[in-house]
């Protein structure tokens, strides 16, 4: 099993910037990629950013030139670091963990808790 556990989310004026972690612990060798998604109110769980354990990163189009995603591996902690913050960013945003071997997808999918970003006018 892995555990995650985000911190960092608020409430911060539109233009401003902040930064989320998602610290994980248990069996994080069997984790190939971690990530960032969000849920709005009436709205599906979206991709906000992904990082692979090679370093590869993948970004919704939404996001991209304002978010940017990066790991500590010594530390076991993914961050998105978010600037330029606008009221369509509010949501709950969660660390995502999974593990996926070639040929058979996903076979292993974690979540956190989820951590609210409310971004004001």
């Amino acid at each position: 099993q892995v555990q995650l556990v985000e911190s960092g989310g608020g409430l911060v004026q539109a233009g401003g910037s902040l930064r989320l972690s998602c610290a994980a612990s248990g069996s994080i060798f069997t984790i190939n990629s971690m990530g960032w998604y969000r849920q709005a109110p009436g709205k599906q769980r979206e991709l906000v950013a992904t990082i692979t354990n090679s370093g590869d990163k993948n970004y919704a189009d939404s996001v991209k030139g304002r978010f940017t995603i990066s790991r500590d591996n010594a530390r076991n902690t993914v961050y998105l670091q978010m600037n330029s913050l606008k009221p369509e960013d509010t949501s709950v945003y969660y660390c995502n963990g999974k593990r996926s071997i070639r040929g058979l997808g996903v076979i292993s999918d974690y979540w956190g808790q989820g951590t609210q970003v409310t971004v004001s006018t």
